[in-house]
Parts: C-alpha cells; structure tokens; sequence
C-alpha cells in the first residue's frame, strides 16, 4: 500500500539518503506536483489509488466524487442525537464514539463480503470530515460558550473545500487555501502499517471484528500526543521561544535557546526539539519539503514570512547544536510536522483540529490495510512478549 524509505543498509550499517514516500508504488511527490501543476485537487484522487490501487480515469474520478459527496450526509438525527446529546472537550474523543455509534446505523455492520467493506469505508471517509466539523461546533458551544454554527457539507465541493466551509462561521474560504489543505491530506493520506494508528487497526482487524471498532481504535491511537499531537507540540515549543526570546532575529539569541531546550531547561523540559528527526527520514521527509515550499508562499499573502523564517532557522541549525550539545552525530532532518501545524495557524485553524484534520486524512490509509488483513489468508496479531517477573509461591492468607 505504502512505501517509506529514508536510509538504506550497506554492510550491516545504515547510510543515509533522500526521503522517498510512495501510494502504491507511485511516489507521493510526483503526485503531489501532478495535482498542484494543474491547479486541482488531489485528495479524492489520491484514497482512490489507496483504496483500488490503481490511479482514476477522468471518468472514474468523477463518480468517486458522487459517491463521496453522496455519503456524507449523516444518519437522519445524528448529529442531534450523538453529537449534540454528547458533547465532548476533545474532538478526536467524540470522533473515536461517533463512528463506534455508526455501527447501530449499518443495517449490515458485521464483515460480509469485499465489496460491502469498500462501502462502509467510502462512507467512513466521506462521514469523517462532517463528524469533526460538528463536533468542533458542539465543543465551541457547549465548553466555550460560542455560539453553535453547523454547515451541511456542500454539492460539488471537495473534501478540504467542504471542510474549510463547515469550520467557518461565514463559510467563506479562498481557493488557495483549499488547495494547500488538500495537499497536507494527501500527505498525511497514508504512511505504511508500521505506524501506531495504522497498525491498531490492522491488529483488531486480524481479530475479525467490525470496522468501525477497527478506525475507532486507530483513532484512539491517533489521539495519543506522541503520534497525531506532534505538530501541537512544534506549535507549543515555538510559542515558548517567543516568550524567552527577545529578538527572534537574531541567531545567536535562538541558538542560545535551542541549547538550552536540548539540556531540558527551557520550553517543556523534554530536552526534545520538536519537529525534527524522525524513526526512518534521514536527509529529507519529502512531506515536509512539500509543504514547506506551499508555506512560504502561503505566509508571504498571509504577512507572517518572519514566523516562516524562523521556523526555516530552527530546522537550519538544530542538527549542528544536537551535536554540539549532546556529543552525539545524527542525521536529521525536518519532519512532516514542523510544517503541518504552520500552515494550518495560517489557515485559521485552532490546535484542536490538528490531530482529527490528521485522522480525516488517514482514514483512507487505515481503511486500505484493514481490507488488506481482512480480506486475504491472515492470522490474528499477537505481539511477541518476554515474562521478567520472577516464580513466586503462593502464601495462604493467614501467613501473609
């Protein structure tokens, strides 16, 4: 389904090399600039070639889009009933109960057949963006005394425009930002099995059971702030180093503090510069370079090129200072997530919706595997475990 490379093995020794992502066997990147080139959307195209492993015709593509857009209308009531009834703090908690109450609403919701399962996931993926939404409408009512504003998704727009649209009180949105959501759904689309997220749903998927306990589980994962939180955590470190740092232009003064982060003195006390590093990209995360490049252009129109070149500066000097104040080499380079949250801030979009924007795009990837496991010759997962407790003889109650 998906391919991550960052490094390749010679002779027992891992050598560095440029990051390379592919769908299918197509690499993300020529993708990307497939879409971007032509000045169209690429998120529909991009699940269908998860899902069905090939890419759209014209033709294809378009009913895709009419089946979307038909299946993201919501039960009768439930958006009353289980969102509004229910309201939760956190978004990705109402979501992960959402599509657990969807099962009541499948008159079929038991696995029963391939094309039954392609079914439920178009509807899933059409569905998910609409439960966010709403939720994050019912968050902003019910806990912050805003007022309640819900958007029923729209004919004829996509995914990311549809979003953007229900989000916004007054609805509007600009092309451009449409463009630059969609293209940081198509790479957050997928990233291989051996993700947390992914790899919970492919191990309750071995079980046999639904799927909505399967994306449920996945986005209980997801929730976790060491895997869907991490842009949070880019967002929260630099907002530290406006508060410590008097002069964010001035180099020396950020190096200083990016020392001073690494030996866990300032921001959160970690010692961890997020944003940077990641378990496979050595040389480069080409989902980072893409949106890199879209959010520089977007903040020139926005007017916040200082925050883009400060965070272009961080990731310029860390891999120098880790080695200078850690004594230990390691080739790093920005992730995915030192973008992701940027753009989104210049999107208007609050830190809550970072992790469930980042389950909307990966449902596709989530629903691709789990048919994957369900559907050929499996087992069911168990993991590999080593007992360390040491033999015990049981004492009876009155000696203990």
């Amino acid at each position: 389904i998906c391919d991550v490379r960052g490094y390749y093995m010679q002779e027992g020794e891992k050598i560095p090399m440029k990051g390379e992502l592919t769908y299918r066997g197509i690499s993300m990147e020529k993708i990307a600039e497939s879409f971007l080139s032509e000045n169209r959307f690429g998120y529909e195209e991009t699940a269908y070639l998860i899902l069905f492993g090939k890419l759209p015709d014209a033709q294809e593509l378009d009913e895709f889009n009419a089946i979307l857009s038909r299946y993201r209308v919501l039960p009768n009531r439930f958006t009353e009933d289980v969102i509004l009834t229910n309201p939760s703090p956190d978004i990705m908690n109402k979501l992960s109960r959402a599509i657990l109450t969807l099962y009541s609403y499948d008159p079929t919701p038991e696995p029963c057949g391939l094309a039954h399962e392609l079914e439920q996931a178009l509807r899933l993926i059409a569905r998910c963006p609409v439960i966010v939404a709403h939720a994050y409408a019912a968050k902003r009512h019910y806990f912050d005394n805003e007022s309640l504003y819900l958007h029923r998704p729209q004919d004829g727009l996509s995914l990311a425009e549809n979003f953007l649209y229900s989000i916004r009180h007054d609805t509007k949105f600009t092309p451009e930002e449409a463009r630059i959501l969609d293209l940081a759904l198509v790479v957050h689309a997928e990233h291989g099995g051996g993700n947390n997220s992914t790899f919970s749903c492919r191990v309750l998927s071995s079980s046999g059971t639904d799927v909505y306990s399967a994306i449920a589980a996945a986005v209980g994962s997801l929730k976790g702030p060491r895997h869907g939180g991490a842009n949070m955590k880019v967002m929260e470190m630099f907002n530290y180093m406006r508060r410590d740092v008097t002069d964010l232009e001035d180099e020396d003064a950020v190096k200083d503090y990016l020392r001073r982060q690494l030996r866990k003195e300032v921001g959160d006390h970690s010692g961890l510069i997020y944003g940077m590093g990641h378990a496979i990209y050595t040389l480069s995360d080409p989902r980072a370079l893409l949106l890199k490049k879209q959010a520089k252009i977007l903040a020139e129109k926005k007017g916040m090129l200082k925050e883009y070149e400060l965070i272009e500066r961080v990731e310029r000097l860390t891999p120098q200072l880790f080695e200078e104040t850690t004594g230990k080499h390691k080739v790093m380079c920005a992730n995915v997530d030192m973008y992701s949250g940027f753009i989104y801030k210049m999107l208007g979009i609050p830190q809550e919706l970072y992790p469930p924007l980042f389950a909307m795009a990966r449902i596709v990837g989530w629903c691709a595997h789990r048919i994957e496991e369900v559907y050929n010759p499996n087992k069911i997962v168990r993991p590999a475990y080593k007992v360390v407790s040491p033999k015990a003889e049981y004492v009876p109650l009155q000696e203990r």
